[in-house]
């Protein structure tokens, strides 16, 4: 082989080696890519995940109790709300489900202290709300505030109509409580008997003598609040009031 072929087939080689070398720096800079897309695209959907938890996510409001009732939220709170009603009275039902998510928010926010007081005012429809009442009572004393609370809303998300108040029975109040957090063995007899009946009068007597005369009655730091012609105008407008 001549020196000109020779030295022909070095350059060829050399020619070839080099585009292989491209060749594979080419593939490893496409790899590198596609490696930092793939930690981009789970670091962003990571994120848009946990948004999307936190969105739904409500912050819980330490609960407490008083004298005639549960309470949300801090006393050092710089507005107060009192909530009288009635677990028959399906006006205090409306003001539950137009409320309850924003109240506990502002509650757990620090803006606002609400307490819940039920009490007896449609009794003489049935006795569901004596039932009821003193079923609340019963689990606020033997579980405590937070599972009361959580019997509170229960009690509302399966308020039975004024028309049958009867479709309510003990033995669903039992399940109820237990559902919200309580022993059934330390609330089952207790509401069974309606152990708190004087509880509920005791309650129903400070309402009266608050000069309550119907429900749901709002004071809101210490003055009846009465904003709005509809219980959902009401509603938001207290929620306004907070905010």
């Amino acid at each position: 082989m001549s020196s000109n072929s020779k030295a022909n087939a070095r350059a060829q080689k050399a020619a070839e080696m080099r585009a292989a070398q491209k060749k594979r720096e080419s593939r490893r800079r496409v790899l590198t890519i596609a490696g930092v897309l793939a930690v981009m695209v789970l670091i962003v959907g990571g994120s848009i995940v946990i948004s999307l938890l936190n969105k739904d996510e409500v912050k819980a409001a330490d609960a407490g109790s008083s004298d005639y009732g549960v309470t949300i939220g801090s006393a050092d709170a710089p507005h107060s709300v009192v909530i009288y009603e009635d677990f028959l009275c399906p006006y205090c039902g409306e003001l539950e489900r137009a409320t309850r998510k924003d109240l506990e928010q502002l509650a757990a926010d620090g803006k606002v202290q609400v307490e819940y007081r039920p009490f007896d005012l449609l009794s003489r429809i049935g006795d569901y709300p004596i039932r009821a009442t003193s079923a609340f009572a019963v689990v606020l004393e033997k579980s405590g505030p937070e599972v009361a609370k959580k019997f509170h809303d229960l009690l509302y998300e399966n308020q039975p109509s004024e028309k049958d108040p009867g479709a309510v029975t003990n033995d669903d109040l039992v399940k109820f409580a237990v559902e919200a957090g309580a022993t059934e063995g330390d609330v089952r007899a207790d509401i069974e008997n309606v152990a708190q009946k004087a509880w509920v009068d005791k309650a129903t007597k400070e309402a009266a003598d608050s000069g309550v005369t119907g429900t749901p009655t709002i004071l809101l730091d210490g003055e009846v609040f009465q904003s709005g012609r509809t219980i959902d105008e009401m509603a938001s407008n207290l929620i306004s009031e907070l905010e």
